[in-house]
């Protein structure tokens, strides 16, 4: 498993809503319809930094060996992270299925990211050889 392409497209898809949760929380809460309250707002902001202290922690170790022993706190934490959201998004998108599309393929995100770190989570990244 490329360790470098999940750790990149993880930390790319956490950056990108962490960046907009941060920086434009009320803008957020009038897309969705929403009264905008400051703490509402502060939640939304305090989410963007996770998801921007999570996209950064996984693009500095990106680079790194993962899988097994190695990077172990950084493969729980993201495994922790898309499968807890994974099965909230699919406990939501089971009990309404007329959700819109864009959350179904969030769902659909989230949980192949967490079959990934799942993977990472469960093997070593020591290359096996075939003998010949």
């Amino acid at each position: 498993m490329n360790t470098k392409v999940i750790m990149t497209a993880s930390a790319l898809l956490l950056a990108i809503p962490g960046l907009l949760f941060t920086f434009m929380p009320a803008e957020i809460l009038l897309y969705f319809n929403q009264a905008s309250a400051k703490p509402v707002e502060l939640l939304i902001q305090i989410s963007g930094a996770l998801y921007v202290g999570f996209a950064m922690l996984n693009w500095m170790t990106r680079t790194s060996v993962i899988g097994g022993i190695y990077n172990k706190p950084t493969v729980v934490a993201n495994f922790s992270h898309f499968f807890i959201a994974a099965m909230a998004l699919i406990k939501i998108m089971m009990a309404n299925t007329g959700l819109p599309a864009w959350l179904w393929s969030v769902t659909a995100v989230y949980t192949i990211f967490a079959i990934c770190f799942g993977v990472l989570f469960m093997t070593s990244p020591a290359a096996k050889k075939e003998i010949i």
